[in-house]
């Protein structure tokens, strides 16, 4: 592993770790910029869930009901407006991922067999895996109609690409589950088909709406992939910060799915023989029994230290997407997010 463990060259560290660069402003500016425009958005995923079957109303609503940051949908929303696209397409496009991005969950939590999502019992475990694994078919396939709406053949050619490479990096993810070995660059792919392609996808369409040139467009799409890799990142590192009551999950649920993310692999590296050894041990066997002692070695060789500077150099480098754009309350907006994706503690 080099740098900050991607394999390209990194900013330098004194650029990474800049305290005025990623200190996020005291209130969200997306929350007084954009909160009339959620509502509208928030109007539409309602009325386009509506089905004529009970229980898909039932638990699509319980899941679209249990809140989240709904970040993919602001950046349709924040990208359209900092290049002046104004029609309502954007609300219907918003809402078009927000759905694909919930569809992805109820098939996740199944997958991975969790518990909490979001503070709550998930929906498999209310209305069990089958009809979680159904009405995540229904909110994609309602999607892909809604997308056809739009008559908009780029919009389409975006998201379908975005929801196959999704299910790519759901395989991968299922592919690398209690492998110890796991490369970093390997955890990385995942990160970028798996979550970063939704972001990326969200931020390309709001260029695209506002019929942005090429290359703005393709700043556009990389702020969304560093951002939601960023995101990514400190996800993983609050698996071993964090609190139960705040992450609105287990903590300790990746190491139990087996999943070798990147404070346990950087922990591998730096950690002694025996230490090295109980990791390797507890990522095969899916095991929690002593997960103290695991908080306790990824916490005490910096893993969650280096894993955090890591989720900062992508921030940066989606706030140094934007230079394209013009200035303006959405631009503003979208620089905080880049502080509020890797500071945040939930």
């Amino acid at each position: 592993m080099r740098g900050y463990f991607y394999n390209r060259p990194c900013p330098s560290r004194r650029r990474v770790q800049s305290p005025t660069k990623f200190e996020p402003s005291p209130v969200p500016l997306v929350q007084s910029l954009m909160a009339a425009e959620m509502r509208e958005v928030d109007t539409v995923v309602h009325l386009r869930l509506a089905s004529n079957v009970a229980l898909i109303n039932q638990i699509a609503h319980y899941i679209i009901g249990a809140g989240g940051k709904r970040m993919r949908p602001m950046l349709v929303l924040l990208f359209a407006g900092a290049l002046g696209f104004k029609g309502r397409e954007r609300f219907e496009l918003a809402a078009i991922v927000e759905f694909i991005h919930t569809a992805t969950l109820l098939h996740d939590d199944v997958v991975d067999e969790s518990a909490l999502r979001r503070g709550r019992q998930t929906a498999n475990t209310i209305f069990g895996n089958s009809a979680s694994v159904l009405v995540g078919d229904f909110v994609y396939s309602r999607a892909f109609q809604m997308m056809v709406s739009i008559d908009n053949m780029r919009v389409l050619e975006v998201l379908a690409d975005a929801t196959n490479v999704i299910a790519e990096g759901e395989v991968l993810q299922l592919m690398n589950m209690h492998d110890p070995d796991l490369a970093v660059e390997d955890y990385l792919r995942v990160i970028r088909f798996k979550t970063a392609k939704l972001f990326e996808a969200s931020a390309r369409i709001g260029a695209v709406l506002a019929k942005a040139d090429p290359a703005l467009e393709e700043s556009c799409a990389a702020y969304g992939r560093s951002l939601g890799t960023a995101y990514q990142l400190v996800d993983d590192l609050l698996d071993y910060e964090g609190a139960t009551s705040e992450l609105g999950k287990n903590v300790g649920d990746d190491l139990r799915e087996g999943k070798p993310t990147l404070p346990l692999l950087i922990a591998m590296e730096r950690g002694s023989p025996a230490e090295r050894s109980l990791i390797r041990g507890a990522i095969e066997g899916g095991e929690v029994a002593r997960l103290p002692d695991i908080v306790e070695i990824v916490r005490h060789t910096g893993a969650v230290a280096a894993t955090r500077a890591a989720a900062r150099a992508e921030a940066e480098l989606a706030s140094r997407s934007l230079d394209l754009l013009p200035a303006s309350p959405y631009r503003d907006a979208l620089l905080d997010s880049c502080a509020r994706s890797v500071e945040r503690s939930s």
